[in-house]
């Protein structure tokens, strides 16, 4: 009698049933498909070392970009803080002077050569605060130059991506337009100004150079503009040349002198009214002196303080520049337009950071025909 092996009963351990060949042939599929998980792995890891067991992987380090030399986003990359500074060269009769490499310039901190880190003769965008005079004496003609200046100014003269924003100043400072690039909103905000009171300039100065400092781009600078003596103002001049130090916009004034038949250059403050409630009869047949803030005072009979201007602009590297009409604001404000399309960026790392110090900077050129304006030094704040 022939035996049937029941096809589901197991088969004995060592036995070698019917079973054996697809059993053999599984092993060796599995084999396969472990070979080939091995190979689809390795190939995943892009070639990489695998690191063997007890070995600790070496971490990879991350690729950055190189940064070019003067790559002015990358100012204080690293730690080190870099001293900007921006230089206007012109040659005898005035002109801009393009052109000029790193090597032509010698900068020295206090009498000390320094070596440039930092270049840039291609014009950069700007943070430009304006602060305009809208007290009482700024009415009628001059407000409306004023308007049609500053329109041609912020339309015409800068670039696109020059951001601004404005102050009207008259008792106290007022922002009328924080940081923008529309030129709308700034144009509109300098149409609806109604001139009144007084002249708080350094007030305005004050806070205005602050905000400047908060501004994107590398180049920052003010522009004041103004036809009086600041009667005003509770900042004292002290304080008010520090806070300037401290930060390194440049500050640009234009001063409209409309008295006298040729310009001023120099001059010291006029004797400040004296305090009171009432105006105080002059002597020797002068008009009566208005208090310090008096809202019936215009300030028509108040020069510009060229000695003043001077005192806020010349040490960051700005002018002050004073005209004799209103109609000269047109060609000023065009001519502080160029000028700052047209300088030089130069930056050094500093030596003395956080000491509280002022530290003098003086900038040459190699060409003794050439002049250069920049600012004259700074304080290292803490």
């Amino acid at each position: 009698m022939t035996r049937t092996r029941n096809p589901w009963r197991p088969t004995a351990p060592g036995a070698r049933g019917a079973a054996g060949p697809r059993h053999r042939r599984r092993r060796a599929s599995c084999r396969g498909l472990v070979v080939l998980a091995l190979a689809l792995w390795v190939s995943g890891a892009g070639g990489e070392a695998v690191p063997s067991p007890g070995t600790a992987p070496q971490a990879r380090q991350r690729t950055e970009p190189a940064r070019q030399p003067d790559d002015p986003e990358g100012l204080f990359r690293g730690g080190i803080e870099l001293i900007n500074v921006t230089a206007t060269v012109t040659d005898a009769r005035g002109r801009f002077v393009d052109g000029l490499a790193r090597e032509d310039f010698l900068v020295y901190e206090d009498g000390q050569r320094v070596e440039l880190t930092q270049f840039d003769n291609e014009r950069v965008p700007v943070s430009l605060g304006i602060a305009l005079d809208t007290s009482g004496s700024m009415d009628g003609r001059k407000m409306e130059a004023a308007r049609k200046a500053l329109d041609r100014f912020l339309y015409d003269l800068l670039g696109p991506d020059d951001e601004i924003f404005l102050y009207r100043f008259d008792y106290t400072p007022v922002l009328l337009q924080d940081w923008t690039t529309s030129r709308d909103r700034l144009s509109r905000a300098i149409r609806d100004i109604r001139p009144r009171g007084g002249t708080a300039l350094h007030d305005a100065v004050a806070a205005a150079v602050p905000r400047v400092a908060e501004g994107r781009h590398r180049k920052k600078a003010l522009l004041v503009i103004s036809d009086g003596n600041d009667t005003n103002s509770e900042i004292d001049d002290r304080s008010l040349r520090s806070l300037i130090r401290e930060n390194e916009a440049l500050v640009y004034a234009i001063g409209i002198d409309g008295r006298g038949t040729r310009r001023r250059r120099f001059g010291g403050p006029l004797r400040p009214p004296l305090p009171g409630l009432i105006p105080i009869p002059g002597r020797g047949g002068r008009p009566p002196q208005w208090p310090r803030g008096n809202p019936f005072q215009t300030a028509q009979e108040e020069r510009v303080n060229v000695g003043a201007l001077r005192d806020l602009t010349d040490d960051t590297g700005g002018r002050t520049e004073i005209i004799r009409d209103a109609d000269d604001l047109d060609p000023a404000t065009a001519g502080i337009a160029r000028e700052l399309s047209r300088q030089y960026y130069l930056g050094y790392p500093a030596r003395h950071a956080g000491d509280g110090r002022w530290h003098g900077i003086r900038v040459e050129v190699r060409n003794p025909d050439y002049r250069v304006r920049a600012r004259r030094g700074y304080t290292a704040t803490p």
